[in-house]
């Protein structure tokens, strides 16, 4: 059995949405998942000014915020955010940005990673912001682990996007095809999670 790590910030739901997929295939594969969204950084009085940011901010207030322990228990991490303006959500990238220690310790290299986004647009930054999202594991030395076309014909349904799980926010809540892409994703992270688990000594 592995470990995964699903990590996310969503302000209205959809990458919740994707988040809860993601975990739902992990756990389809057998691993033991923590689901984790970030802290929220914005102004109480923003979010109060918008019914559904606020909605979903106490709909989900039971779940856990990530801590890096949560990463350095993961033996597999799946990062979720929304595009802003091509690159992910500050509070995920504050998150990320406080994981120094970790990383200098080696404790998140050699591990399998995805991501998945949303954005409004059709071609709203789905991709930019994934490759930006990568950036930070390539500095850690983890395995990113892209959607690829694996199985062409649910790819293609739920868009076709190589770098990892996308949805148009636009369109409404992710269709029944992203999230089959999700589970599908979540299960293939749990799977090379295991098979590529190794102390942490023989990684560093």
């Amino acid at each position: 059995m592995s470990r995964v790590a699903v990590v996310y910030y969503s302000s209205t739901g959809t990458v919740h949405a994707l988040a809860e997929a993601v975990a739902t295939g992990a756990r389809e594969a057998g691993a033991e998942v923590r689901l984790r969204r970030v802290a929220e950084l914005v102004p109480s009085e923003v979010i109060e000014r918008n019914d559904e940011w606020r909605a979903h901010l106490e709909a989900t207030a039971h779940i856990p915020c990530a801590t890096v322990d949560d990463l350095v228990w993961a033996e597999g991490f799946a990062f979720g955010t929304p595009t802003r303006f091509g690159q992910p959500a500050s509070q995920l990238k504050q998150f990320l940005d406080s994981t120094s220690d970790a990383w200098n310790a080696g404790q998140l290299a050699g591990k399998p990673a995805i991501g998945f986004t949303s954005a409004y647009e059709r071609h709203g930054g789905h991709e930019a912001t994934l490759l930006a999202l990568f950036h930070t594991l390539c500095h850690w030395g983890s395995i990113i682990v892209p959607s690829g076309y694996v199985d062409y014909d649910v790819a293609h349904a739920a868009g076709g996007n190589p770098y990892g799980i996308s949805s148009v926010g636009g369109d409404g809540p992710p269709s029944r095809e992203v999230l089959t892409a999700a589970r599908l994703q979540g299960r293939r992270l749990a799977v090379l999670a295991e098979a590529l688990a190794v102390p942490a000594e023989e990684v560093a």
